[in-house]
């Protein structure tokens, strides 16, 4: 893994981490998680909040 993908690797878990403890701050975001049926959905939806999950660590 090269110190770039390493970096974007530590940025995705950091995000996804934020996104986790905002859903305890603000429940009504578990429940429109939980109506999500897709990944893309998720990812839309995670974006919409201002946390970008959707990028591969890999993807340029």
């Amino acid at each position: 893994m090269s110190e770039e993908d390493l970096r974007k690797f530590i940025l995705k878990v950091e995000s996804l981490r934020e996104l986790v403890a905002s859903l305890n701050e603000l429940p009504e975001r578990r429940k429109q998680l939980s109506l999500c049926k897709t990944h893309n959905e998720v990812v839309e939806l995670a974006k919409s909040w201002g946390y970008e999950i959707g990028r591969q660590w890999g993807e340029k």
